[in-house]
């Protein structure tokens, strides 16, 4: 295998030549650098990837946080960062913390120790401190971590208005909400607010049914709808995130009910299982391409030590109709 000083003795050059056209860290004449690129050519020369990175004092990596990676809205995200990451030369380290209590913090070390040069997190923990009053490379998606971290999220209080003026639209009288836990301090709750008083001016009936913290699995889903399912029988719509507006028209459907002429489903969130479901769900769809370009675009400046003026980044939703309403 060659190595830098058999590419410097083939164009003729010393290693230091060679070494900052790996690295672009200084000049080099136009015909001198087509030497070396011809040499790194001919002797199939693969440049050390650790080293430069050492040299530039940065490992070509960004940790990307998430509570489950087998969540639709964290699956869809990770994938479209990754996406963004590569083009700009970043590998990507996935994290998945949930059910693990120490992973969060040892990641934050990783920053800390340079063995990652930033962070995007999406995790809900309950523990912000070690992220308070830092100045590190952190970016978060859609959660308040502190005042100096940036954060990405949906509009959501319009989502919440464009579920509900469609479900009013579809002629809903008495609607089964669901929401995640209060305790987490993230901008998604504008969503169920808007929503809850779009209703209320309408006169229609909402009963909300706020979900356990940090809670994934599909048998949680599926109880909690089962439970809510019985207990508000006259319930005719549904308003929740993808799993679980599609675990509760499954069971609406097994129970005889027909959708939309018995029930109406609003899905928030609008990744792919949405799509491929019969019937397809009418879904409030949050832009996670625009929001995964948001978040990189935003670490980049932290890392290059750019100051942000603006650390609340808001990216508009759609609505897309489906055949539940």
């Amino acid at each position: 295998m060659a190595s830098i000083r058999d590419v410097a003795k083939r164009a003729g050059v010393g290693v230091g030549t060679v070494s900052r056209v790996l690295n672009n860290s200084g000049y080099v004449a136009a015909d001198t650098k087509g030497k070396i690129e011809k040499a790194m050519k001919e002797l199939d020369y693969t440049p050390n990837e650790l080293a430069r990175n050492l040299f530039q004092k940065r490992s070509g990596i960004i940790a990307v946080l998430v509570p489950d990676i087998a969540h639709p809205v964290f699956a869809e995200l990770v994938r479209c960062i990754e996406k963004e990451l590569y083009k700009i030369g970043f590998k990507t380290m996935v994290c998945s913390t949930v059910g693990e209590q120490n992973y969060e913090s040892e990641y934050l070390d990783m920053l800390k120790r340079h063995i990652v040069d930033g962070v995007i997190t999406g995790v809900h923990s309950l523990d912000i401190d070690e992220y308070l009053n830092t100045e590190l490379p952190i970016v978060s998606f859609d959660r308040f971590l502190g005042s100096d971290i940036p954060v990405v999220s949906a509009n959501h209080w319009n989502g919440g208005l464009l579920a509900a003026e469609e479900m009013i639209r579809a002629g809903a009288t008495s609607v089964v909400h669901f929401y995640g836990a209060k305790i987490v301090n993230s901008p998604s709750r504008d969503r169920h607010d808007s929503f809850e008083q779009k209703m209320k001016e309408a006169g229609i009936d909402v009963f909300s049914c706020e979900l356990s913290w940090n809670r994934f699995e599909a048998v949680y889903f599926n109880n909690v709808v089962r439970e809510v399912f019985y207990r508000h029988p006259e319930a005719n719509g549904v308003f929740g995130t993808d799993l679980l507006a599609m675990a509760y028209m499954k069971i609406a459907m097994e129970e005889g009910k027909e959708v939309p002429g018995d029930l109406k489903v609003i899905a928030y969130d609008g990744t792919m299982p949405t799509t491929i479901s019969y019937p397809t769900l009418t879904a409030i769809v949050q832009p996670f391409d625009k929001l995964a370009k948001e978040c990189t675009r935003l670490l980049m400046k932290r890392i290059d030590g750019i100051d942000i003026e603006n650390k609340r980044v808001i990216v508009e939703v759609s609505l897309r109709k489906g055949k539940t309403t």
